[in-house]
């Protein structure tokens, strides 16, 4: 197995941006593509339509209108097993294993509501919980010989190059210094790398969120880095491309977020 392109996308509704995906695939010609926010029941996902993208093998966890991740590979995998997060069957991740052993955690992290006080907010309480679910899942598999690759939209900017604006955002979901804490704590758990920030390091900005609010979003470029890509040490030196594709986010009605590509020369 040599060259391996992944791509994740939270494309905020599968059916409403169908036509989106088909385009993507396409230009990009993904190996695995994991979805976030498939917003569908499982048999009413339009799984044909993936056949026809060259998707022979698929994996989905949805539900209506709220939440769903997908994942849609050229190559043969094994369903993994996946944790009732929160005691919560709200589908949020999916896990599998390629043929050459490399497993692939596919999540969509709670986005918490508007209020970052888990107090008065059970969303943020929620967000804050399956994060520390997440750290002490990933700690109590920790070996140095795992190939592990963490994808998906995590709800969380971690650092200040992270948003377009780190002082007017330290208070706002997403970016507050308890959520960074706790992603923190998720990345410590495995000795993480973080692929986007590997490629393009800090203080560079780098976005794959862009708010609707925005009517003109690529000129003010008020932009969030939500959705990621880890690996595990043992998968670093395979790393050997990545690029955020933001040409979907301006397509007609399109997700909030720009589909991650990430190669590894395995």
């Amino acid at each position: 197995m040599s060259n391996l392109r992944l791509v994740t996308w939270n494309v905020n509704s599968v059916r409403a941006r169908l036509g989106h995906v088909e385009q993507f695939v396409k230009e990009a010609s993904p190996d695995i593509l994991c979805l976030q926010e498939t917003k569908v029941m499982d048999n009413e996902f339009p799984l044909k339509a993936f056949e026809k993208m060259g998707f022979a093998h698929h994996v989905i966890a949805g539900q209506k209108s709220y939440n769903g991740v997908a994942i849609f590979s050229k190559r043969p995998f094994t369903q993994g097993e996946a944790p009732l997060w929160c005691g919560k069957d709200d589908k949020r991740h999916l896990a599998i294993t390629l043929e050459n052993g490399v497993e692939i955690n596919n999540f969509y992290v709670p986005a918490g509501g508007d209020v970052p006080d888990v107090a008065v907010n059970d969303k943020f309480a929620h967000k804050l919980d399956f994060m520390t679910e997440m750290t002490d899942w990933f700690a109590k598999r920790k070996h140095k010989d795992n190939r592990l690759i963490l994808v998906g939209d995590l709800n969380v900017a971690p650092f200040e190059s992270d948003v377009w604006n780190h002082k007017q955002l330290l208070k706002v979901v997403s970016h507050t210094p308890i959520e960074v804490e706790h992603m923190d704590r998720i990345y410590a758990s495995h000795d993480w790398v973080d692929v986007m920030r590997h490629f393009t390091p800090e203080p560079e900005p780098l976005f794959s969120w862009w708010s609707y609010r925005s009517p003109n979003w690529e000129v003010a470029d008020k932009g969030r880095r939500l959705d990621h890509v880890w690996v595990t040490p043992a998968l670093k030196p395979h790393l050997s491309a990545m690029s955020i594709h933001k040409g979907p986010r301006g397509w007609e009605k399109p997700s909030d977020h720009a589909p991650v590509v990430v190669d590894f020369d395995l």
